[in-house]
C-alpha cells in the first residue's frame, strides 16, 4: 500500500477527502503526512481531527532553497513516504524534490492546461482570467509535477462549460465540485501504478487480473 503526504497552504478541503476516501479503501494508499506552507492554514485543524500527522514548513523560515529542499526531504523521508500530493499547495516545489519523486507527485489545477496555468495563476486569479477570455469551457487537470508551474504531463482532465452570467465565484463553485472526484481517480491510478508516461503523454493502464 503506498503512503501519501499531503502538501497544503489552505483550508484542506481536498487533503480531507483524499484521507477519507484512503480510510474508505477507495484509494489504495494511507495519508502518513500533511505539510502546510502556513501555520495559519484550516487544514491543520482537519489533519489534526483526522489523526494525520502533519508538520508546518515555511521557504520563509529557511535561509536559502537548499534549506527549504532539506526541509521538505526530511519530513517526507521521515514518514517513507511514496506518493506526493500537492492540494492547494502554493510553493513551487524545489527542484530537487521533484527530481526525488519523479512521476510521483500530483498536483490539480482548476482549469484546463496548459490554458490558465503558470506562477500567479490560482484560485480566483484564474477563473477570472477564463471568463476575460471568452472562452466556452473549462474545468480543472491533474497533472504530474515538474519544476515548473503547472507544467507537468496531464494525467486527467474534466471539463465545465462557462455560462455567459458566470461570474468567477459561480464558475470556482462548478469546477469545485469535480475537482474532489476527478483529484481521487487520478491519485489511484498513480497507487495501482497504472500510469505510463512516455515525453509529455500519459497513458493509463488496465487493470492487472491476479
Amino acid at each position: 500500500m503506498k503512503r501519501i503526504a499531503v502538501l497544503v497552504s489552505g483550508n484542506g478541503t481536498l487533503f480531507e477527502t483524499l484521507t477519507t476516501r484512503c480510510c474508505a479503501g477507495i484509494i489504495p494508499a494511507e495519508i502518513v503526512l500533511m505539510i502546510s506552507s502556513s501555520a495559519n492554514a484550516g487544514a491543520l485543524e482537519r489533519a489534526q481531527r483526522l489523526n494525520v500527522p502533519f508538520v508546518v514548513v515555511k521557504r520563509e523560515d529557511c535561509a536559502s532553497d537548499e534549506e527549504f529542499a532539506e526541509r521538505l526531504l526530511g519530513e517526507l523521508n521521515s514518514c517513507a513516504v511514496d506518493v506526493i500530493c500537492l492540494a492547494g499547495y502554493l510553493k513551487l516545489i524545489p527542484t530537487s524534490v521533484v527530481r526525488e519523486y519523479k512521476q510521483r507527485m500530483l498536483n490539480i489545477h482548476p482549469a484546463l492546461l496548459p490554458g490558465f496555468g503558470g506562477k500567479g495563476m490560482y484560485g480566483h486569479r484564474v477563473h477570472e482570467a477564463v471568463i476575460e477570455s471568452g472562452v466556452r469551457i473549462s474545468g480543472a487537470t491533474v497533472h504530474l509535477v515538474d519544476d515548473e508551474y503547472d507544467h507537468g504531463p496531464i494525467v486527467l482532465q474534466r471539463a465545465v462549460f462557462v455560462k455567459p452570467d458566470d461570474t468567477a465565484d459561480t464558475l470556482a463553485e462548478r469546477v469545485h465540485a469535480i475537482e474532489h472526484d476527478l483529484y481521487t481517480d487520478a491519485v489511484r491510478l498513480l497507487c495501482e501504478n497504472r500510469l505510463r508516461v512516455e515525453g509529455r503523454r500519459v497513458f493509463i493502464l488496465p487493470v492487472q487480473r491476479k
